[in-house]
């Protein structure tokens, strides 16, 4: 690990000499990957020198507590004892440091949310998770830019498309996508019966223009006029938008801006962003799995997540948290959980790369 972290370093001083390098500054995309690779050495370096300072502090420790007597024999143990525990603790971040990073760290995120199984209620579930998702983006110092919206009768959304942007946004958000359950007595419910509805949220990584091309004769491209609640006409011109990629099959839609041009132009962002993560997983030999497995079939059955306002609890069911604050969770105090998943991941990885 200390050889590889030797070459690291000198990386490190490399890339910070041509970060000044005028040619690489005028090539914008070429200066931002070395400033993030950067960047991610800093701390790997920070880390590792640290982690050279307290293994020298404890062999020192050592060393007079052997050849001390009486009280300064244990003032020096006790020291041997501290700095080891803080050895241990570096060498086990810096392992996970030196991990291949997650290809998709760093990008914005796009988040899809629409209503599923459950009828308004799912829809109105999905303004909840919305909300949920654009308080904590505050509470992180995230930037959170909607793109489109469909509302519902009552309020909710039947989908709601989202840009998700600042550090470790990825890190966190990745891990939200899915099914997710909710069981409470809806609104539409007149005698007080819990009901059982859901929503699904899909992650995707945004991608930069430069990252995939798109052929234009693959598109086929339909304009409409935009509607809200209950399907009435809320633009006089057709400026909603409805691209679907002829090769794939995806398909996407844009209504929220009065342009044309602006609502062509976010529903490419996101097909983009579509179409990389298809190829990521094609990549890895599971073309459209990722996906399937987020959204799932929608139904009340399957789920990543439970929501249950009788008990105040919320349970994410891929690492058996159950966390009892509902109410503070859905107000954008998700920490507790997004900490455990993170947490979960990165042992996960540990584990794999250590066997």
């Amino acid at each position: 690990m200390l050889d590889r972290l030797d070459a690291l370093e000198r990386e490190f001083l490399d890339l910070q000499a041509r970060l000044g390098d005028p040619e690489l500054i005028a090539d914008q995309h070429r200066y931002a990957d070395a400033a993030r690779r950067y960047r991610e050495l800093e701390e790997i370096v920070e880390v590792g020198n640290e982690l050279r300072a307290r293994t020298g502090d404890l062999e020192t420790a050592r060393e007079f507590a052997r050849e001390s007597e009486g009280d300064d024999k244990e003032l020096f143990r006790d020291e041997a004892v501290e700095t080891e525990a803080d050895v241990e603790r570096l060498t086990e971040k810096l392992k996970y440091l030196l991990l291949p990073k997650d290809p998709n760290e760093g990008r914005n995120v796009i988040v899809e949310i629409r209503g599923a199984e459950g009828g308004e209620e799912a829809n109105l579930f999905a303004r909840d998770l919305f909300q949920m998702y654009e308080a904590f983006a505050g509470r992180m110092g995230w930037k959170l830019e909607v793109m489109n919206t469909d509302h519902s009768d009552m309020g909710g959304y039947n989908d709601i498309t989202f840009v998700v942007k600042g550090d470790g946004a990825w890190t966190r958000m990745k891990h939200e996508g899915g099914p997710h359950r909710v069981q409470r007595v809806p609104v539409t419910e007149a005698q007080g019966r819990i009901h059982t509805s859901s929503a699904t949220v899909t992650v995707l990584p945004e991608v930069d223009d430069v990252e995939i091309d798109i052929d234009q004769n693959d598109l086929e491209i339909q304009v409409y006029r935009s509607s809200g609640p209950g399907g009435q006409s809320v633009n006089t011109t057709d400026s909603a938008v409805r691209i679907t990629h002829k090769p794939t099959g995806v398909v996407v839609a844009m209504q929220d801006e009065k342009s044309q041009l602006q609502n062509k132009a976010k529903a490419l962002r996101v097909l983009k962003s579509r179409l990389f993560q298809l190829e990521q997983e094609r990549q890895q030999a599971e073309l459209s799995s990722a996906r399937k497995d987020q959204v799932g079939g929608g139904g009340r059955s399957e789920k990543i997540r439970t929501y249950n306002f009788k008990e105040n609890r919320v349970t994410h069911h891929d690492i058996g948290l159950t966390v009892y604050k509902l109410d503070k969770v859905l107000a954008g105090e998700l920490d507790d959980i997004s900490d455990a998943l993170v947490q979960d991941e990165q042992t996960k990885r540990l584990e794999g790369d250590e066997s």
